[in-house]
């Protein structure tokens, strides 16, 4: 069969990609048929799948399989061209100055002969030697001697070199035709204004895309390259960098997007939380004023009967010195009616001179409460806070408000317990005679001393034992049960105390501590000593200290009454105190036990 009365062409058996005979051909779903190889490289690196030729999508990579039908045409039908290296022009094609010349043959040409012989094969001389426009026949034939292994394009000159024109198919026209392999001409190529050729070369001088022919009359001495080279080589390379770039943005943006509907969720749960919150806070600010009304109540009862137990103090003082002045009167009414005129003489001067009294007329019992300040405390607080809405309500939110509270001078024993520590007696302190439980919690005084070291913060004549937490600042306070010992000390005391030999025991010597003595004498070793008249025999002491403010206070637990509270300066670290005083022979002998702080309801 021959090629010029075959129905067939040449450009039926190229592959759109390399524009080379089909090498081991498969076909696409869409009907075209590529090299394997070509078509594999063409997809590998692509996140879409499409034909080359008909942009037809594939939701997945096609799985394909050699057609072996095309493969054994076209190696039968190869042969018939002398198919070899040079691809064969497409039919067809548009006529150019090289009268048809293969797009990609001026480009084969470049790569296998010097520019100048290139030039002269390209532009031949007429009769007057002026140049003349080459056809591929012409080109072909002028280079057939200087080409080794010529192509089979130099088949289609006559043996005496005369240019022919290229064979013409019959089937052979300017429209696209499908052939069995189910592609169409071979690759559309754009085409040269100029020139009518193919653009399949890349100047990277002058960053143009260009035909062959361009490159060789105007592009000779700049770096080019082909379309496949430099896209594969350069751009691609580019092309990964810019998808990432605009990936990279992509991503930005949908992480802003999610950010700020984020954002707008957060606040949407922020006004749903603030506005419980709120709720709550109201509520709760309702419970404080009625707890604070019940605590107000109370208070004011506790002062009443501290005023009351301590007017009766007063008044059975007072019914003393009566009953001894009435004593005194009927003496003496005795004596005016007496008739041993010796017996007055010699009575009389003792009973002239009134006994001896205390001078009550500062004495007197206060009746004001202080509620006023309070009160007044109060309003100006509502006002604050009313004043503190009007402004949110204005200006929105601020960014944190603080409000400090409220600090009592004698705060309750359940305000107070919530600053319980936990104290221990420090043993390198206590006196010889004192024994101490192994877990530093209880203390009594024994018969005898025992032997210890006499270090320097060891005392030696108080029989006391201070505790192994230092009190540098804050508030701290702690419970110690006294049951029914007769004789004890308890407070704190300052670490620079003389602890050897006599010591003088006052606020000014570093002590402040609340004294018992003989079961029921009460007192503070001021200056000169306070004494307490409690008609209620306390079986806890609590201590409560708050260091800025200097005061040391102290808590009948079981009454859940203030006994006492010492205003002064702290300028050292101080130290819980304990004394369980001497034991008296037996009648002393119960220990002072730090006692764990139980939180009253």
């Amino acid at each position: 069969m021959s090629l010029c009365g075959s129905f067939l062409s040449d450009e039926q058996f190229l592959c759109s990609i390399c524009l080379d005979w089909f090498n081991n051909p498969s076909s696409t779903p869409c009907g075209h048929s590529f090299c394997m190889a070509c078509i594999s490289k063409y997809w590998d690196g692509c996140k879409v799948f499409l034909c080359p030729l008909c942009k037809k999508t594939f939701q997945k990579r096609p799985e394909l399989e050699i057609n072996r039908t095309l493969r054994e045409i076209t190696d039968q039908f190869r042969p018939m061209t002398g198919g070899g290296g040079v691809q064969i022009e497409k039919r067809g094609g548009r006529g150019g100055r090289n009268g048809g010349m293969p797009v990609n043959l001026i480009y084969e040409l470049k790569k296998k002969l010097p520019q100048h012989q290139l030039k002269t094969a390209l532009t031949l001389p007429d009769a007057q030697g002026k140049p003349i426009p080459t056809s591929a026949s012409t080109v072909t034939t002028s280079l057939a001697s200087s080409v080794p292994n010529p192509s089979p394009i130099a088949a289609l000159t006559n043996s005496s070199g005369s240019p022919q024109p290229p064979p013409t198919f019959p089937h052979s026209s300017g429209r696209r035709r499908f052939t069995v392999t189910g592609a169409a001409s071979s690759r559309s190529l754009p085409v040269c204004e100029i020139h009518h050729r193919g653009i399949v070369i890349y100047c990277r001088t002058d960053r143009a895309c260009i035909c062959p022919e361009c490159e060789t009359l105007d592009h000779q001495d700049h770096d080019t390259v082909t379309l496949e080279t430099e896209w594969m080589e350069t751009k691609k390379d580019q092309l990964s960098v810019s998808e990432q770039e605009i990936q990279e943005m992509i991503r930005q943006r949908i992480r802003k997007i999610e950010e700020i509907r984020l954002s707008v969720t957060e606040l949407e749960l922020a006004v749903e939380r603030e506005t419980v919150g709120s709720v709550c806070m109201l509520s709760e600010l309702v419970s404080a004023i009625q707890r604070s009304q019940a605590e107000l109540m109370e208070v004011m009862e506790m002062s009443r009967r501290a005023a009351e137990h301590q007017a009766d103090s007063v008044i059975r003082q007072l019914e003393l010195e009566v009953e001894e002045l009435r004593r005194r009167e009927s003496a003496l009414a005795q004596l005016a009616r007496s008739d041993d005129y010796m017996h007055c003489v010699k009575t009389f001067p003792n009973l002239s001179s009134p006994p001896p009294t205390k001078d009550w007329s500062e004495v007197s019992v206060n009746s004001d409460l202080g509620i006023g300040t309070i009160y007044r405390s109060l309003a100006a607080r509502v006002e604050r806070f009313q004043e503190e809405l009007e402004t949110i309500a204005e200006t929105g939110f601020p960014a944190s408000v603080t409000e400090p509270s409220p600090v009592r001078t004698q705060p309750r024993i359940r305000k107070i317990q919530e600053y319980a520590v936990d104290v221990t007696l420090d043993g390198n302190t206590a006196h010889p005679r004192l024994i101490l439980s192994e877990d530093m919690k209880s203390v009594r005084c024994g018969d005898k001393h025992q032997m210890l070291a006499d270090n320097p913060e060891r005392f030696n004549r108080v029989v006391c034992v201070i505790g192994r937490e230092a009190i540098s600042s804050g508030r701290h306070y702690w419970e110690v049960e006294v049951g029914w010992k007769t004789d004890w000390d308890l407070g704190v005391a300052r670490q620079s105390i003389n602890r050897k030999g006599k010591v003088e025991i006052t606020p000014s010597k570093g002590y402040w501590f609340l004294s018992l003595r003989d079961k029921n004498k009460y007192a503070f070793r001021t200056e000169p000593s306070t004494d307490v008249h409690l008609n209620l025999r306390p079986n806890t002491i609590g201590i409560f200290v708050d260091y800025e403010k200097g005061q040391v206070s102290f808590y009948n637990v079981d009454a859940k009454m203030h006994i006492y509270t010492f205003n002064d300066t702290f300028s050292e670290c101080i130290f819980p105190f304990f004394s369980p005083c001497t034991n008296k022979s037996g009648k002393n002998n119960g220990p002072l036990i730090i006692k764990p702080v139980i939180m009253m309801e």
